[in-house]
Order: structure tokens, then C-alpha cells, then sequence
């Protein structure tokens, strides 16, 4: 991925996070991957997890960012989370949830409970 992406990308993810975090919940890790593929953002609010999708873009000429998050993507998610949770989890968790967090010049919009 070029650097430019990268950077942009990144900075989606702080963003995100920041988000999160200004509304309580605590960032539990960035950008864990395995073979299968990457989880952007894991947070926690209490015994809830939530797994965060995020989708940085700079314009919006091919679509709003959220729609990026295809049945494919999400069901690679859901196997990713599942995997986390049964290796890396802090804890058990009481309840999960699924967002996808679209950045576009700069905003943030978290769309909660996605799928």
C-alpha cells in the first residue's frame, strides 16, 4: 500500500479511536492480525465488544466509505472476532457488536451495530 493510503488510513483509525474513547470505551487493541486478516479496532465498554471496521477516504466519488463493508467483508469479521475472542480476549464477554466507522475529510460517523 503507498505511503500516502497508509497515512491516511492511520489517521482514520486514530480518529476512530478517539471517537470511542470520548465516549467511554476503552481501546482494547489496533490493527490485530493473523493469517486469516486484520481486525482495525477492538473496544470495550464494560464486558461489550466492539469490533470496528474503519473505512478512510478522501472523497466520496466511488461511494460513501461504509459501503466498502461488502456480505464477504463482514463475514471475515465476524470469523476474525471469533478468533480473537477465543485466543486473545481479556475477558469473557457479555455481549459484542459489529460497527463500521466511515472518516471523510476528517469526520468521523460510526455507524453502530452495522450487522
Amino acid at each position: 500500500m503507498p505511503d500516502g493510503r497508509r497515512s491516511l488510513g492511520r489517521r482514520g483509525e486514530e480518529a476512530v479511536a478517539a471517537w470511542y474513547e470520548a465516549r467511554g470505551y476503552e481501546v482494547v487493541v489496533r490493527n490485530w492480525r493473523c493469517r486469516e486478516g486484520e481486525l482495525d479496532l477492538v473496544v470495550r465498554e464494560g464486558r461489550r465488544f466492539v469490533f470496528c471496521e474503519v473505512k478512510t477516504c478522501s472523497t466520496d466519488a466511488f461511494g460513501a466509505p461504509v459501503e466498502a463493508v461488502t456480505r464477504t467483508k463482514q463475514m471475515r469479521l465476524r470469523r476474525l472476532a471469533a478468533k480473537w475472542l477465543e485466543n486473545d480476549a481479556p475477558l469473557r464477554p457479555t455481549d459484542i457488536r459489529f460497527d463500521v466507522a466511515s472518516v471523510l475529510g476528517g469526520a468521523v460517523e460510526v455507524l453502530e451495530g452495522a450487522f
